[in-house]
């Protein structure tokens, strides 16, 4: 099975998880072409050697009106903002840095400040003053305005994604599903509504070209099964206009919910809003690199320098098709209702239970009984069972541990006609096929007065 792993030791953001992805690519200079023919306008995409600690990978820039937002190393500074009611400054112990894949949320004048492998970072036009030194362009010392950002609604990222980029429809569809990640986690940060989020760098055209990168790579590379580590976020808090934030910021933080993270003594935010969205859309499981015979490795450098190589290695490759371990738990039961049965069912499903199902079977004395069975995995083993234990009558529970031979799923949104639609889509072993949500396919169904199989063909004919 072709499987991708992203290993991220030294966090994740866009243009790292591209260059990572580039280098895995057979034809990058035809790669890099395409990109930038697929008309974000005043867009150039180049791919560039860089060293981290020894080793060789790539920097994926972004060039807009052939500039590229540079960061900047300095020593006990100031971060001057302009262009606001009052000069605002932020500090985070000695460094500060300008970066695209900044993304600040502006609405009723709250600015959430987020930053790419970055300490501190301000609104448009930035000033970076230097007190002491400032490795920049090859050592040279001067100070480096930002090129200016419009701010973005989604519905103006969506009409950009869908209407004029000149990429498959999957990939305008991970580009958006991404996009919708960032604004509903905005959206919970700040209690105000997706519709109304205005995004000032994460909008920025830069950030649609990394987002888009990604996601175009991922479709031309087409992996079955995509994987990533635990990743670091870093360390520390960030001072900034409206006061001092944690790391991670608070819309990468829900952006992790259900993901491995952890934080490191590197100081400064490892883990950028872009990068862990993009990571939740593609990835199925977090975890050590599985089994798999490797075929190619590719590094995606940052900008900055740590002791540590700021990189995000990719690693693609052949892994064994996925098993697991399952308990089968069962009992056989001749003294319950139906309705006491069906609750019992219903607080192991709830408990995550993988499956409860009950055979007619008959029993000692000629009694009619079932068999109950639960499946669940072995770190769930004694919550079942004690549920078991208290919502039947059973006086003793059988074990049997079992391979558990599963497809590789995910999860695919699509919006139809202001419907989403969920569809699963299963590969591994040699074959492949996909699903409809019923939930879903019913809710259509009744709105047009579909039976189930023409709500199916309704909504095949719709999405492609």
């Amino acid at each position: 099975m072709k499987t991708l792993f992203f290993e991220c030791k030294m966090g994740a953001a866009g243009d790292m998880l591209a260059a990572s992805l580039l280098e895995l690519h057979p034809e990058q200079e035809k790669v890099i072409k395409q990109l930038n023919e697929i008309g974000l306008p005043n867009v150039e995409f180049k791919l560039e050697p860089s060293v981290k600690c020894g080793i060789t990978g790539k920097h994926f820039t972004v060039l807009v009106g052939g500039q590229e937002e540079e960061s900047c190393d300095v020593h006990h500074h100031h971060c001057h903002e302009h262009h606001h009611e009052h000069d605002n400054e932020c500090h985070h112990h000695d460094h500060c840095h300008e970066h695209k894949d900044c993304p600040h949320l502006e609405y009723n004048h709250l600015h959430e400040h987020h930053h790419h492998h970055e300490e501190c970072c301000s609104h448009e036009h930035h000033h970076c003053h230097e007190h002491e030194h400032c490795h920049h362009h090859e050592g040279h010392e001067h100070t480096h305005e930002q090129h200016h950002h419009e701010h973005h609604g989604l519905h103006d990222i969506e009409h950009l994604v869908m209407e004029h980029l000149n990429i498959p429809q999957k990939v305008k569809e991970d580009v958006m599903a991404v996009y919708k990640i960032i604004a509903e986690a905005e959206s919970s940060v700040h209690a105000v509504p997706v519709d109304q989020i205005h995004f000032h760098e994460v909008g920025s055209i830069d950030a649609v070209a990394d987002i888009t990168a990604v996601c175009f790579l991922i479709n031309e590379l087409k992996p079955e099964f995509i994987t990533a580590s635990p990743i670091n976020v870093g360390n520390g808090q960030v001072k900034c206009a409206h006061g001092i934030l944690p790391v991670p910021a608070p819309a990468t933080a829900l952006i992790l919910r259900g993901i491995p993270s952890y934080s490191s003594d590197i100081m400064g935010e490892l883990c950028t809003p872009t990068g862990a969205a993009l990571l939740k859309h593609f990835v199925t499981d977090f975890g050590n690199q599985p089994i798999m015979l490797v075929d190619k490795i590719g590094y995606g450098m940052g900008k900055k320098d740590f002791e540590q190589a700021n990189c995000v290695r990719a690693i693609l490759g052949e892994s064994e098709e996925s098993k697991d371990v399952v308990l089968e738990l069962c009992c056989n039961i001749d003294d319950m209702t139906a309705e006491e049965i069906a609750f019992a069912m219903e607080r192991l499903f709830e408990a995550g239970a993988l499956d409860v199902y009950t055979i007619p079977i008959g029993m000692k004395k000629n009694r009619s009984g079932i068999l109950f069975t639960c499946m669940c995995t072995k770190e769930k083993r004694d919550l079942i069972l004690s549920l078991m234990f208290k919502h039947t009558s059973t006086l003793g529970i059988r074990e049997s541990i079992c391979n558990r031979y599963v497809l590789n799923r995910q999860m695919e949104k699509v919006s139809i006609e202001g419907n989403e639609v969920r569809i699963k889509k299963v590969s591994g072993y040699g074959t492949s096929r996909e699903k409809i949500e019923y939930n879903d396919l019913a809710k259509i169904a009744v709105k047009h007065n579909f039976s189930l199989n023409e709500a199916r063909e309704w909504i095949k004919r719709e999405s492609k």
